[in-house]
């Protein structure tokens, strides 16, 4: 295969992971521990962006740190055990590696969350980066010479699309295929058991 030290990119939040029981009982927790009433059903409703951008729904600009701190402190004792792995989470990650490839994980969500995550469900790619969202992703993926990356999110797209990658694209999260395709995702799939069959059919074409 020719770019075959291949290396394809993974989202976390909805596409390797469900994080919306864990991610919805801790803003529960943040909203019980400050008095300050979030929806949680809501803000799990649209997973992605990073934790400023919902936090500003609910909290004054000038919280909005704070918050976000205290967030994050909490996370590890409410989501992690609470979260499971998608469908198809692990095949996908295999699959990668029974083609030769490398794969990583490139997410908005805070980096040492999102190990935990990873560590407690047993899925281990070989890498994890943390912090960056949307076209800000492209950074890791053009570090890491990564073809390919997965994502649910417009966001996802764009991301891909920056670096340069094939954007793949999973409706397992808050944006339905259509709005995906329109973002200019180049392959949309159902979700992630879809992926391991597309990725025997894609390595031969970049041969």
């Amino acid at each position: 295969m020719a770019h075959m030290a291949l290396t394809v990119g993974f989202d976390l939040d909805m596409t390797l992971i469900d994080s919306r029981p864990g991610i919805r009982a801790c803003y529960q927790a943040l909203s019980e521990r400050t008095g300050t009433y979030i929806d949680a059903d809501l803000a799990v409703t649209r997973l992605g962006p990073p934790l400023a951008e919902e936090l500003i729904n609910w909290f004054p600009a000038e919280d909005i740190a704070a918050m976000a701190d205290l967030y994050r402190e909490m996370y590890p004792a409410i989501a992690i055990t609470a979260t499971p792995a998608m469908t198809g989470a692990r095949e996908a990650i295999a699959a990668v590696r029974e083609a030769g490839g490398r794969a990583i994980v490139v997410t908005a969500k805070y980096e040492p969350n999102a190990k935990l995550h990873l560590a407690h469900l047993r899925i281990e790619p070989d890498a994890v980066i943390g912090d960056l969202w949307a076209e800000q992703k492209a950074e890791a993926l053009r570090e890491h010479d990564a073809g390919v990356y997965v994502g649910d999110h417009v966001g996802d797209v764009r991301g891909a699309r920056t670096a340069g990658a094939l954007s793949v694209a999973v409706a397992t999260g808050p944006c339905p295929a259509e709005e995906l395709r329109a973002a200019g995702a180049d392959v949309v799939l159902t979700d992630l058991t879809e992926f391991p069959r597309w990725l025997s059919d894609y390595r031969p074409a970049r041969a």
